[in-house]
């Protein structure tokens, strides 16, 4: 029920009609409300680091002038009623003492220019205020006073409206007591128009410049955003150029003073070791398809001789015993030679994968000494030597798997006895490495040597120096890689140099603590490659 009443004086019925329109529920609306926060985050999100940036920047310049704004209007305010306030005490005082002068007298000497004057008692008020105050700025809007009511208002400064538009009045009340006994009140007041509009057009001024410095700031910081944001925009240009496959691109190098610069240095770090992975992978990939290809040419050539003798048998084309003697020969060679290699490329697979061995102190000078009676026991009209590279004669031990160590002899002394002119002199030397933590092996040979085109392919596998040799005359093409490879797993290099006077020298050296601690994580890589696709000259 409502507390209207109806002019007979019963309660008045409630009108349906004069109830509030039921709104949404409030399960509803907090959807919708939701609904337009997440549109509002979806849409900041997608906006351009570069816009929200100046929006931002827009945002705080201009609360921050909206806040300089007002506390400036307000001080202002403040600053010109202050005076006001200390006149109209000063006038107010004055006025209450001669109240009942101004009241027998009109008070016309008593009001100065724009003063609006009133003394009232219980039975008599006389307003006074000047004409040209009044045409400017009406009369005030003050409620009668007695004098209790002044008395508690006595002093205190307030604003009441006026009867013009667009003017108000401040005003200070005070109480006065004739010597007669008469009580009553003054009022003092003076226009507020002035300083209203004083502070309005500073509000306009002020606002006015707001828009204006705001503008400037967003134009401004607009372009210092977009200078400096100039270099992820190269980034990005990189990035795109990148994405499209061309790897060797790089980003600009900034300061590494500033954020980009340091970011710039990271990306470029990281795109370098990204070109070296796609370069290795793809020199790895085309040296696996090599190796394939080249391995299955080399059993696919002993495989066809044993099919085609195979073949001839089965059609009785060996009539005599000596055909079929010399058939099974050739079947026993060209087995012999898959097996071999075969052997090769399971011990290269062995190595790559990091297979250890027993390793155990092995002892190069007899390692070295034994490989010399076995090239003297092979090629007996050959000149064999053993030589020291330091002049220090006597063991040289290192950790590592003597019988892998003994192959890399073997290899070496079979490739240097295989490919130089007979009776020509060989070499095999033991020293100590420049540092003494490396032991050093070297096989010279004198013969024509490596030129320099091939000296660094000859520890790629089935890579020839001669082309035109053929797996009888030139081995298996796999004898150097093997060394590489073992050499690789115990951590030591092997290289191929010029041996004075002409020839070749294969040198090794050889870690004297041996093997890295946990295996070769290359093993059976030749130097100058990382996947162990090594080959000897032959």
């Amino acid at each position: 029920m409502s507390g209207r009443t109806a002019p007979d004086g019963e309660p008045a019925r409630d009108d349906p009609s004069d109830a509030p329109a039921p709104g949404p529920p409030a399960d509803a609306r907090a959807p919708r409300h939701e609904g337009a926060l997440a549109r509002v985050r979806a849409t900041w999100r997608a906006t351009s680091l570069h816009r929200r940036l100046v929006t931002i920047t827009a945002v705080l310049l201009g609360t921050g002038l909206v806040v300089a704004a007002v506390t400036a209007t307000t001080l202002l305010e403040r600053s010109l009623l202050t005076p006001v306030d200390e006149k109209l005490a000063t006038e107010g005082q004055a006025v209450a003492e001669d109240a009942l002068v101004f009241l027998s007298m009109g008070g016309g000497r008593l009001v100065p220019t724009d003063y609006y004057v009133r003394v009232q008692t219980p039975g008599d008020e006389a307003p006074l205020v000047t004409h040209a105050a009044q045409e400017a700025y009406g009369m005030p809007r003050v409620a009668d006073l007695t004098a209790a009511e002044a008395s508690a208002v006595r002093g205190t400064p307030f604003t009441v409206p006026s009867t013009k538009a667009g003017s108000t009045w401040r005003v200070v009340a005070y109480p006065f007591q004739a010597p007669d006994g008469t009580t009553g009140s003054v009022v003092v007041g003076l226009p507020l128009k002035d300083i209203h509009a004083t502070v309005v057009a500073m509000a306009w001024t002020l606002a006015a410049s707001g828009v204006l410095i705001v503008a400037a700031g967003v134009l401004v910081g607009g372009w210092a955003v977009r200078r400096s944001l100039r270099p992820l925009g190269e980034i990005e240009r990189t990035a795109a150029k990148i994405a499209a496959g061309d790897l060797s691109q790089r980003v600009p190098v900034a300061p590494e003073s500033t954020e980009v610069g340091r970011l710039g240095v990271a990306l470029n770090g990281m795109l370098t070791q990204i070109e070296e992975a796609f370069d290795a992978r793809t020199a790895s990939e085309a040296r696996m398809r090599r190796f394939v290809a080249d391995a299955s040419h080399e059993l696919r050539t002993p495989l066809a001789a044993v099919r085609g003798y195979a073949e001839l048998y089965g059609m009785g084309a060996l009539t005599t015993q000596e055909q079929v003697t010399d058939t099974m020969h050739r079947i026993e060679e060209s087995a012999t030679r898959m097996g071999s290699l075969v052997e090769d490329l399971l011990a290269l697979a062995r190595l790559d994968e990091g297979r250890r061995g027993k390793v155990r102190p092995v002892d190069l000078t007899v390692l070295a000494a034994d490989a010399v009676s076995d090239l003297r026991a092979l090629d007996p009209q050959r000149r064999v030597r053993l030589e020291s590279l330091d002049g220090v004669t006597g063991p040289r031990v290192v950790l590592g798997d003597e019988e892998r160590l003994r192959q890399v002899l073997a290899n070496l002394v079979g490739n240097a006895a295989r490919h130089t002119p007979p009776a020509t002199p060989v070499e095999i030397a033991v020293g100590a490495g420049a540092d003494d933590r490396t032991a050093v092996l070297e096989v010279r040979d004198h013969g024509p040597g490596i030129p320099p085109e091939h000296a660094g392919r000859v520890f790629e596998r089935f890579y020839r120096v001669d082309a035109s040799r053929t797996r009888d005359s030139g081995g298996s093409g796999l004898g150097m890689a093997i060394v590489a490879a073992i050499v690789e797993s115990h951590g030591g290099h092997v290289g191929v140099h010029e041996t004075p006077g002409g020839g070749a020298t294969v040198r090794v050296e050889l870690p004297v603590d041996g093997p890295p601690v946990g295996g070769s994580t290359d093993a059976g890589t030749a130097p100058g490659t990382r996947d162990g696709t090594g080959t000897h000259p032959a």
